[in-house]
Order: C-alpha cells, then sequence, then structure tokens
C-alpha cells in the first residue's frame, strides 16, 4: 500500500514551548493561550485545521499546558451561568472552541526540537500522511493555504511544506529551500532544505513557514536525525534527507504562498497581528480603523 497517498485526517500541533520571548505573560500563561483579539492564538489553528476536514487533532504539550486542554473542553459552570442569563451570543462563542473536533494530547516530555515533537505524535499518526500546523503563523481563512497543500500531497504524495518569499536579509530567521519548478505556478520541487542559513549562502529566498503535510516515513527518518542547529533535533534536517533521496517516502514539495499570514512569533509582530485581523473584522474594523488613523496621526 502507498501510504503517501492515503487521505489526510489527522492535524498535529506542536505546542511544547516555553514562550520565553513573552515572558512574564507567559510564566503561567502558555504562549499559545495569548488573545488575538478575542479568541487564543491556538483556537485560529484548530479551526484551520477543522476547515481543511482535519478533525483528528493531536497537540503535542509540556508542563503547565493545562489551559489548552481546559479551553478545548465544556466549562459547564460558565455555560449555565451564561445559560441562566439568557446571553446567548457569549453561549455560543464559549462553546465554539469545545465542538470544533476531536482533540488529544501527548506530552513531549524534555523539549528537544520541531523534529522531537513531530517525533511524539508517530504512535498517533500510524502510517498515514498527515499535517502539522505551527501556533506562531495564522493563516487567514480566506487563503486556504493547508487545503491547497493537501491537494498536492494527494496528487504527489510525498511531503509538502509552505513556502513564502521573504527580504534575503531576514532568511536566517527561517528554514530556507533550494527548489526547481514545476508545471503548477504555485509548487515547487524541493531538492534541499537549510535551517537558518546565512544570507549569503541561501539557496533561495524561499522560507519554510508553519504548515506542513508529511509522509509518514518522516518518522523513520526522524527516528535517525541527531542534533542539529541549536543542539535539537531540526525537522528541517529530516525533510532535506527526504527531499536529497527523493525515492524513500516519496519527494518533497513546496506550495509557495502569497496570502495573508500574521506571525505571532514575537512580540511585535504579535502586535501587528492584533492589529491586523482587528482591523479586518466587520463588528470592530470600521471604529477600530478610525481611532488608529487619529492616533498615528497624533503621534506624527
Amino acid at each position: 500500500m502507498n501510504h503517501s497517498r492515503l487521505t489526510v485526517t489527522k492535524a498535529v500541533i506542536p505546542a511544547a514551548g516555553l514562550g520565553t520571548r513573552f515572558l512574564p505573560a507567559t510564566k503561567a500563561t502558555p504562549k499559545e493561550m495569548l488573545p488575538v483579539v478575542d479568541k487564543p492564538a491556538i483556537q485560529y489553528v484548530v479551526e484551520e485545521a477543522v476547515a481543511t476536514g482535519l478533525a483528528d487533532i493531536l497537540m503535542i504539550t509540556g508542563r503547565n499546558k493545562r489551559p489548552l486542554e481546559d479551553h478545548f473542553d465544556h466549562n459547564h459552570e460558565l455555560e449555565s451561568v451564561l445559560d441562566r442569563k439568557g446571553d446567548g451570543a457569549r453561549l455560543a462563542k464559549v462553546r465554539e472552541s469545545d465542538s470544533l473536533g476531536t482533540v488529544h494530547y501527548v506530552r513531549q516530555g524534555n523539549p528537544n526540537g520541531l523534529g522531537h515533537a513531530v517525533l511524539c505524535a508517530a504512535a498517533h499518526v500510524g502510517r498515514e500522511p498527515f499535517a502539522v500546523l505551527l501556533g506562531d503563523d495564522l493563516i487567514d481563512p480566506r487563503d486556504p493555504l493547508l487545503r491547497r497543500m493537501v491537494e498536492v500531497q494527494s496528487d504527489r504524495g510525498g511531503s509538502v511544506i509552505a513556502l513564502m518569499a521573504v527580504d534575503p536579509g531576514q532568511i536566517h530567521l527561517y528554514g530556507c529551500a533550494a527548489v526547481s519548478a514545476t508545471a503548477d505556478d504555485d509548487v515547487v520541487r524541493v531538492t534541499g532544505l537549510v535551517e537558518k542559513p546565512e544570507p549569503a549562502g541561501a539557496p533561495s529566498n524561499l522560507a519554510i513557514i508553519g504548515r506542513y503535510v508529511l509522509a509518514p516515513t518522516v518518522f523513520d527518518v526522524l527516528r535517525k536525525t541527531g542534533p542539529g542547529r541549536g543542539g535539537e533535533i531540526q525537522l528541517t534536517d529530516a525533510l532535506h534527507r527526504l527531499a536529497a533521496d527523493g525515492t524513500v517516502g516519496g519527494p518533497v514539495h513546496g506550495v509557495v504562498f502569497e496570502g495573508r499570514r500574521y506571525d505571532t512569533g514575537d512580540r511585535l509582530d504579535y502586535l501587528k497581528a492584533v492589529v491586523r485581523i482587528a482591523c479586518e473584522r466587520d463588528d470592530l474594523g470600521p471604529d477600530f480603523r478610525s481611532w488608529l488613523r487619529d492616533y498615528v496621526t497624533a503621534e506624527m
């Protein structure tokens, strides 16, 4: 059986990081629970997976991540209070997060890199292709990147990664792909990957962003992958081996994304993401944009 051509039904969301860039806010609150307007960042990611048809979700967690489990579970006391008050609108919002899909949890133990986090999903995923969604990247639902990646994986097999053109001077902040063209304008064949290269040695300006659709053979490679950059097991290193070989587990392709992406990975980008998403909201956008224009004008 060609496991790389099976239907993708499972999503893995690594969520074991300590969120040190957001201290002290993340001392007792997981970074994934930081609000982006009025929803925690992790809910946007789960909603994206479910909208793509991936309702079987595994979160890779660690210590102090219990609020994640609580958020995607029923809060009977709160629901009862809202119901008695007749506050149907807020009750519906509370119930949204606990009815999105079937969410499972496994602890990573000692955080040892993204590759190690993905490897923790092996028992749950089995020998099926699966998606990995990183919580630092929020993709606008009007730009269905993950759905396109699932289509490419179904058509071509192997693994698919999301790529985005960045300023060459910023490529050292990302994993970087060496690529060749295909017949589809938005799809490239990945021939190699480098984790956070210096700009002068980067094979392109195509950066890996936080969406992957992976063949299960990546687990076999990860088990043999030693620590890489930062002394951690890097998913990029395992995918590089798959891309360079091209026969073990199928090829690696990239979908070049040109849509709307909200980066919540550091404080400044997080604030930009909140502002951009608030401006796009029908209920908040008009008043918020008006206030923002007045504020910026007054500060200039």
